[in-house]
């Protein structure tokens, strides 16, 4: 088995998913922003506050160059704007795409959630970024997958991945 790479928007579910995906097959779970900071030792919001977006995004191409170079049978979730800034994101495994729409994702992230997602601070334009990358993850994927229930999205990756 490759890599899992889970995609997706801020709240679509990529963490709950991977980690019982992961339990499931037996396998390691990672999620790249917690990886960022661990390399890092820093939060994701104290990278972008000290080193904008633009830093942190070159701590996300470390972060795909090292599990696509070193990470194999792992189920792996990413942040929000990887695929967008990481295009070749395929290099490292098979890569599924959680769909959910926007207002559900709103509803799902409470304000602890939501403090801790620097690009979610103006609803605006966090519906716009959506919107731009909703395309960007349809393309990337090798699976998109409509997140409604969980039970039934990790039940479809496992018959997806299983070949079944």
């Amino acid at each position: 088995m490759s890599n899992i790479i889970l995609t997706g928007f801020m709240g679509s579910g990529k963490s709950t998913i991977g980690r019982m995906l992961a339990k499931r097959l037996k396998s390691y779970f990672l999620d790249t922003d917690s990886l960022i900071e661990t390399f890092e030792n820093k939060s994701i919001t104290q990278i972008f506050k000290e080193e904008g977006e633009e830093g942190f995004r070159e701590k996300e191409r470390y972060c795909f160059e090292w599990l696509r170079d070193n990470v194999k049978n792992s189920v792996v979730s990413v942040g929000g704007g990887f695929p967008v800034f990481i295009p070749q994101i395929r290099e490292a495994g098979f890569v599924i795409y959680l769909k959910v729409p926007f207002s559900e994702i709103v509803k799902r992230l409470n304000k602890k959630e939501l403090s801790k997602r620097p690009l979610f601070q103006d609803i605006k334009r966090a519906k716009e970024l959506y919107e731009k990358r909703d395309e960007i993850y349809s393309k990337l994927a090798h699976l998109t997958i409509e997140n409604k229930d969980i039970q039934k999205t990790l039940q479809e990756i496992l018959k997806a991945i299983n070949g079944t």
